[in-house]
């Protein structure tokens, strides 16, 4: 991806995720430069725990297709959740535009609440896992929506309406996109760790690769071992 869309990417985002009353944090908006100040002195954390902006297109090229926009606003740390105390939990706000697909993939660690906070359906596709971690394409799927057991069959579509919510479970398959429009998307989770926690069904990667035609507006989380 161009770092010139990347930042058309965040403007938009921004203003999308306002229109539902929801406000990124104060450091969503530092500068490149008080980014690397304030990581070195005070905001340690927001590096050490991946806090920020994150917009991939899965190394593809083909954001509009294939592709996701997140903002990591909290998040605790494997120390923690090795310990099994202290903060274990993360919250994302995500954008998945319409007819934009994220990927087949589950996690190995990770438990998420997916939550429709607004806009048209989100739709996901969902498999169970067979005792390898494969993807089981006979088995049922059962996943809670909003504290209510489902039990779906393999490869079934679940559409989310807004104010409705998944919770899915480590091992769970899932592919989601928006349907017949963009759609704000709220994650809370177990400790959240996109470098090692990710485990998709294509060989494809988590980040994207960026080319440099203009100067970054804010970093991503994938900036953070280059640019601080």
């Amino acid at each position: 991806m161009e770092r010139s869309q990347i930042n058309d990417i965040l403007e938009e985002s921004d203003r999308f995720i306002r229109s539902f009353g929801y406000v990124l944090p104060p450091f969503a908006y530092w500068s490149p430069n008080e980014m690397r100040t304030r990581t070195a002195t005070d905001a340690r954390d927001i590096r050490a725990n991946r806090l920020g902006w994150d917009i991939t297109d899965y190394g593809q090229g083909k954001f509009d297709e294939l592709g996701l926009f997140l903002f990591t606003v909290r998040n605790g740390s494997a120390a923690d959740l090795a310990k099994g105390r202290g903060m274990l939990y993360a919250e994302k706000i995500m954008i998945s535009r319409k007819d934009q697909l994220s990927p087949m993939h589950r996690h190995s660690i990770k438990a998420e609440d997916i939550i429709n906070r607004g806009g048209g359906k989100l739709v996901l596709e969902l498999f169970a896992s067979t005792e390898d971690g494969s993807i089981d394409a006979s088995a049922d799927v059962a996943v809670l929506t909003d504290g209510v057991e489902r039990k779906l069959a393999a490869g079934s579509l679940l559409k989310l309406e807004p104010g409705e919510s998944v919770t899915l479970m480590p091992g769970v398959w899932h592919a989601f996109w928006g349907e017949g429009a963009d759609v704000l998307i709220g994650e809370v989770s177990t400790v959240n760790d996109d470098l090692t926690d990710n485990v998709f069904r294509e060989p494809i990667g988590r980040f994207s690769t960026i080319i440099e035609d203009d100067k970054p507006r804010h970093l991503l989380v994938s900036d953070y071992d280059i640019w601080l």
